[in-house]
């Protein structure tokens, strides 16, 4: 079973970035919480205490996890890519045949979508119907208003 999650490296670095941040500023931030909750005195009713123990716990469990993320990796290698199929990484323009427009969206793995910045995940229902196919192809996919149509118009990097 093959563990490894395919990103590109703006995604590695974004994680990176991530992990800095919660291992340098919210770990800080976190233990500077539980020593003021701790002068308040009692501990076993000191809700404060209490929020910010969970709170510490939420911040290394996020760590775990990124460092796991980032451990599991398989980088795409953008620079290897070929235009010929859609894979992750690669930027897609398709036609849209119920609203008759078209869009253009960027195949990433599951940690780096963003639909609002036009980064789908390879792991969504429209990044498994583009995956592989080439230019000139269409796809159908259920979404939530129905079956959606599209048409590859072009695969760049």
């Amino acid at each position: 079973m093959n563990l490894k999650k395919a990103m590109t490296q703006e995604e590695v670095k974004e994680l990176e970035i991530q992990l800095d941040e919660l291992k340098t500023i919210k770990r800080k931030e976190v233990a500077e919480k539980i020593k003021v909750a701790r002068s308040f005195g009692d501990l076993s009713e000191n809700s404060e205490y209490d929020e910010a123990k969970n709170e510490q716990a939420m911040v290394e469990e996020q760590i775990m996890q990124i460092e796991a993320m980032l451990k599991n990796v398989e980088l795409i290698d953008r620079e290897a890519l070929t235009t010929d199929v859609v894979e992750i990484g690669l930027h897609i323009k398709v036609y849209d045949n119920k609203y008759k427009e078209e869009l253009t969206y960027q195949i990433v793995g599951s940690n780096g979508a963003d639909p609002s910045k036009g980064k789908i995940s390879d792991e969504s229902p429209l990044g498994k119907a583009l995956k592989g196919k080439k230019v000139g192809d269409s796809v159908e996919v259920e979404a939530p208003g129905g079956i959606m149509s599209f048409k590859i118009l072009e695969i760049t990097k």
